[in-house]
C-alpha cells in the first residue's frame, strides 16, 4: 500500500477513535498504529467493556475507513 494512503486511513482511523472514545489520550491511540492487541486492553480498562466487544467495535472503526 502506499505510504500516502496508509497515512491518509491511519488519520481517519484517528479521528473514528477519538469520536467514539473520546476520553483516550493522544498517547492511548497512538498505541492503536503501533499494537492493536494493547490498545483493545486500554479500551477494555478504560470503558469497562469485554475483550470481544473492544475488539469488534476497534474493527467495526477498521472497516469503515478501509
Amino acid at each position: 500500500m502506499n505510504q500516502d494512503i496508509a497515512e491518509g486511513k491511519w488519520k481517519q482511523l484517528k479521528a473514528q477513535i477519538k469520536e467514539k472514545w473520546a476520553d483516550l489520550t493522544d498517547d492511548e491511540i497512538e498505541q492503536a498504529q503501533a499494537n492493536n492487541d494493547h490498545f483493545i486492553g486500554v479500551i477494555q480498562e478504560r470503558y469497562g467493556i469485554a475483550k470481544d466487544e473492544a475488539e469488534k467495535k476497534f474493527n467495526e472503526l477498521k472497516k469503515k475507513v478501509s
